[in-house]
């Protein structure tokens, strides 16, 4: 990742190319106001990715955390077939 840096001016008289600059890279551009750090714009299909991936990391940390515990784990195939059961006995009454 490199960092973009610009002056918080530059949004004003050059939207265009800030905009282009965040969808070419993928990357966030950081505005300076005064020399100092003010804003960061991005590409919103960046930014909604990056929100994708941070839920994403907070479950896998959260998994982590479970087994790092002692909590136990179900395979997928033992969840899937516990669901279906469950589904097969609402549909047929033997709740």
């Amino acid at each position: 990742m490199r960092t973009i840096i610009k002056p918080s001016a530059s949004i004003r008289q050059n939207y265009n190319e800030i905009s282009n600059l965040c969808k070419e890279t993928q990357e966030p551009v950081f505005l300076t106001k005064n020399g100092e750090g003010d804003l960061v714009v991005m590409d919103i299909l960046a930014y909604d990715q990056r929100e994708k991936q941070l839920v994403l990391r907070e479950k896998l940390l959260e998994i982590e955390m479970q087994r790092n515990a002692g909590i136990p784990d179900i395979p997928a195939r033992v969840a899937s077939s516990e669901i279906r059961r469950k589904i097969m006995e609402k549909k047929h009454g033997n709740v």
